[in-house]
């Protein structure tokens, strides 16, 4: 796997070619322009996703393109995207790429009268290109709260992926 970050007008490039890469803390990234476009992470095919997240985690003004797969893998904590532009490259292949994927499992019940919801994802005013879907959820979470705005240029999202 080949990642290039761009940030503005200085690229830095990661390789790995074994694995995505994998976010098991808290992080935040946030891009260092003042749009999604101008800081950029690249990840080439094949490679199952750009991102894996394990944590609670937050990303911002940051532009993600997978060539085929997913941009971001969702597995478990609270993930939040911001205003960030999620690419998946149109091809024959679109049936196989989707922007944001998760597996995570849902809530966890620490009492029978205590519930919290730990697990999720929350997308706002994220533009989504590409892919068949532009969710892909397994286990107990559910796309919910949906609202979209078209523009000319673009569509821009805003949705929440929790427990039923």
């Amino acid at each position: 796997m080949h990642l290039l970050v761009h940030y503005a007008s200085a690229p830095a490039v990661i390789n790995s070619s074994t694995c995505s890469l994998f976010i098991s803390t808290y992080f935040v990234q946030i891009g260092g322009g003042e749009a999604p476009d101008e800081t950029t992470l690249l990840c080439s095919r094949g490679s199952d996703s750009a991102l894996e997240f394990l944590s609670t985690c937050k990303l911002a003004n940051l532009t993600v393109k997978a060539e085929l797969g997913c941009c971001l893998l969702h597995r478990s904590g609270r993930l939040t995207i911001d205003g960030c532009i999620l690419q998946c490259e149109s091809n024959p292949l679109d049936y196989l790429s989707c922007p944001i994927v998760t597996t995570a499992g849902g809530s966890e019940i620490f009492s029978s009268s205590v519930k919290t919801s730990c697990d999720g994802v929350s997308v706002s005013q994220t533009r989504i290109e590409g892919g068949s879907k532009a969710v892909v959820t397994s286990g107990k979470l559910a796309l919910q709260r949906v609202r979209v705005i078209c523009s000319r240029t673009c569509v821009y999202f805003w949705f929440d992926v929790e427990d039923n």
